[in-house]
């Protein structure tokens, strides 16, 4: 099978040119001013911008055991129509996947299920160090640790068994940082003064400043003591911002972070008119700290853009504060949210590409993809920048049927989606075939 796409703006590592691209079988073969090769398919790509497919390091599609929220094949056809072309998905699901037997599950549904190439993180808990151990670094993307709970309750709060874990592991850790104690102090102050029904506008400041800064910083100096690789997942403070460098290449970097995109969308204000359904953890905070994360993410203290994709059904997320869960849903919306910041003259281009589809790739080490490449995995993501229109349950594909970003208007569009060179997603029409892979790691170490 042979694809042509002619003259399209290609963005990739820094730069953007119009160009013809080739795509045969499952890779890209040629990248080149004019090539008239014989294809099964040509595009016009003309005016349109090719993105290599966007790589989310962080999501939740709630296979197994949690698929009333949300599964594998709903999520990942979401994901493919809004160009995530590639996702790592998190072990807090029913049950945890916090054994080898029980990760290997949740590849064999994917390799059902998925539209999107997927990995799956191994989850570390306060006494499973021996499963933790025996993970193969060349097919999964890394251990993930919750130091702070959330939803399915993986809290590792056990110091030695942390300090065990970041020493005798070679593989990439993964944290979620928030500090219990902080949390449940703050909880129960709120809780004396508003019972159960505490307003969500304090959400950020039960799960507060402090309570994220105490547990990254730990987690850093720890890894710093250890030698250990470690990546700090959806960071949400302007404190947390100093906890990270700049001066080295990210291929360099033992210590790396991520921003999630409503933590760069979503301010505390936005809680009255959004209620529990901007309700994550970490919680959305200040204007302050807003800015502070776009300005790390620019100067490259932050390396990745993710989502967190997260969904609850409707009912769920309608319920009162301490019943309410955390999370929400984003895939399908996460490079359209960022290409309106490029309209408004926020970010540029290379950034976003560098930050949702090279830096995943570099980061985890994933191989052949996450650039737009002669030899690498034909990924790609086609958008128009100058097509309007606006989110509405009629156009939404999670399974939970809503989004926090209904009524919100965007300014371009994903028009076409490339899985291992097959076209997926086009205008609005999804192939019914499933052509997601396992992803592989390269050597780390």
């Amino acid at each position: 099978m042979k694809v042509l796409i002619k003259n399209v703006n290609i963005v990739n590592e820094g730069k953007v040119f119009e160009s013809d691209i080739l795509i045969e079988n499952d890779l890209i073969s040629r990248i080149a001013a004019d090539i008239s090769e014989e294809a099964d398919q040509i595009i016009d790509g003309s005016g349109k911008y090719l993105l290599p497919g966007v790589i989310d390091d962080q999501v939740h599609f709630r296979d197994p055991g949690l698929t009333h929220k949300g599964d594998i094949e709903s999520e990942s056809r979401a994901a493919i129509a809004g160009g995530v072309t590639s996702f790592i998905d998190q072990p807090n699901t029913v049950p945890n996947a916090v054994t080898q037997e029980l990760l290997a599950d949740k590849y064999e549904i994917a390799s059902q299920k998925a539209y999107a190439n997927y990995g799956f993180m191994m989850g570390g808990t306060n006494d499973n160090l021996e499963e933790v151990l025996k993970t193969n670094p060349r097919n999964v993307p890394g251990i993930k640790l919750f130091l702070g709970s959330s939803t399915g309750n993986m809290l590792v709060d056990n110091p030695e068994t942390l300090e065990n874990i970041f020493s005798n592991t070679q593989m990439l850790i993964a944290v979620h940082c928030e500090d219990e104690a902080t949390i449940r102090a703050n909880t129960q102050k709120y809780m004396d003064e508003y019972g159960e029904d505490i307003p969500v506008k304090f959400h950020h400041l039960i799960r507060s400043e402090e309570a994220c800064y105490i547990s990254s910083s730990k987690a850093i100096e720890l890894a710093e003591k250890t030698g250990a690789r470690l990546h700090v997942f959806h960071l949400s403070t302007a404190k947390e911002m100093e906890l990270f460098r700049n001066d080295i290449p990210l291929k360099d970097k033992k210590i790396t972070a991520e921003v999630c995109v409503h933590h760069l969308t979503f301010t505390n204000e936005d809680y009255e008119t959004k209620g529990g359904l901007i309700k994550w953890n970490p919680a959305v905070k200040t204007q302050k700290d807003k800015d502070a994360l776009w300005e790390a993410l620019l100067d490259d203290r932050i390396d990745v853009i993710a989502t967190d994709h997260a969904p609850h059904t409707a009912e769920e997320k309608n319920n009162v504060y301490t019943k309410c869960p955390s999370g929400a849903p984003l895939v399908q919306h996460s490079l359209v949210v960022m290409l309106e910041n490029y309209k408004n003259g926020k970010i540029s281009l290379e950034k976003i590409v560098e930050k949702m589809s090279h830096n995943p790739a570099i980061l985890f080490k994933v191989e052949k993809r996450g650039f737009v490449k002669e030899g690498y995995k034909a990924d790609l993501v086609l958008v128009d920048l100058n097509e309007n229109w606006t989110v509405s349950k009629d156009n939404l594909l999670y399974k939970c049927g809503w989004s926090p970003l209904e009524g919100m208007n965007f300014h371009s569009k994903v028009t076409h989606t490339f899985v291992n060179g097959h076209l997926v997603y086009d205008n609005g029409k999804i192939a019914e075939e499933k052509f997601g892979e396992r992803l592989l790691f390269e050597a780390r170490y």
